[in-house]
């Protein structure tokens, strides 16, 4: 070809052209694109790198968690893949599962409807987490569970609405017409700020992961330690976690499925469970 004889604008849309078919090669190299070495489908298991004991990098820099070690698990069931685990930070993960950059996301994720709408959720869960009220210690002989805290008060601190946390109390209230939790709404706020209103009275009780108030209040290390000597905290229910994937991989979704039930089945989800929790936090689902 004679680039002589092509005009400015020509050649300027040429190139244009060239840039889109090379940006178009790399988007393939996605959850539905990647092949390994040896012509498997390579999923991508994305996780988060700090959220012991459910998804974290252990002091060997090896992904580890129970949820890693769920789908661990799941790979070796599904042998016609190639497994590859990515930690990385939560909004990296959501938007990379969106996007389908990683195939599948694990970090202790409850089903919302805002979710549904971006990913695809399995019939069966991966795990549970276990919700509570972190009240004060002077409340503990009359707060021993939601009933009664709606009863105490209802005074709960505000939650945002797009948090999954709004949705748990709102089914409560509407399973117990007649002894509702005041439920409002506010934008996020400091965890710091939410455990100062329970202790000064201006709110009687905090819902709170359990994971987030052992390692906030009750570890020796955690950040608001100090707090343990007027703070206590009472379990609610257990949560179903689930991994998310993305919005084309219902087949590998559907996959994931049918190992996870052999894997109840066979008893390792259980057997996982003992060796991350010391205990079935499945058992606190129903």
């Amino acid at each position: 070809m004679n680039f002589k004889k092509i005009s400015k604008a020509a050649l300027t849309g040429l190139l244009a052209a060239a840039l889109a078919a090379g940006l178009a090669g790399c988007g393939k190299d996605s959850a539905d694109g990647a092949k390994s070495a040896d012509g498997k489908k390579t999923i991508t298991v994305a996780h988060t790198n700090y959220y012991v004991p459910y998804d974290y990098v252990n002091e060997q820099g090896e992904s580890d968690g129970f949820e890693v070690a769920v789908m661990k698990e799941v790979a070796k069931k599904l042998p016609q893949y190639e497994f590859k685990f990515v930690p990385t930070s939560d909004d990296d993960l959501l938007i990379g599962v969106e996007s389908g950059k990683y195939t599948v996301g694990t970090k202790g994720v409850w089903i919302t409807e805002a979710r549904k709408k971006k990913y695809v959720f399995p019939q069966n869960n991966i795990g549970a987490s276990v919700i509570g009220l972190a009240i004060r210690k002077d409340t503990a002989n009359e707060i021993v569970d939601l009933p009664s805290f709606a009863k105490f008060s209802g005074k709960l601190v505000p939650i945002a609405p797009q948090d999954a946390r709004y949705m748990v109390i709102d089914s409560y209230n509407k399973e117990n017409p007649g002894n509702e939790i005041k439920l409002t709404s506010s934008e996020s706020f400091q965890n710091a700020d939410a455990y100062s209103w329970v202790m000064e009275g201006r709110y009687d009780g905090y819902l709170e992961v359990e994971l987030s108030y052992k390692n906030n209040i009750e570890k020796e290390d955690a950040p608001y330690h100090a707090f343990s000597d007027k703070l206590t905290y009472i379990r609610y229910k257990g949560i179903p976690t689930y991994p998310i994937f993305n919005k084309k991989e219902q087949a590998f979704a559907d996959e994931y499925d049918k190992a996870i039930e052999e894997l109840r089945a066979e008893g390792k989800i259980a057997e996982l469970e003992q060796k991350y929790f010391g205990e079935s936090l499945t058992a606190y689902l129903n």
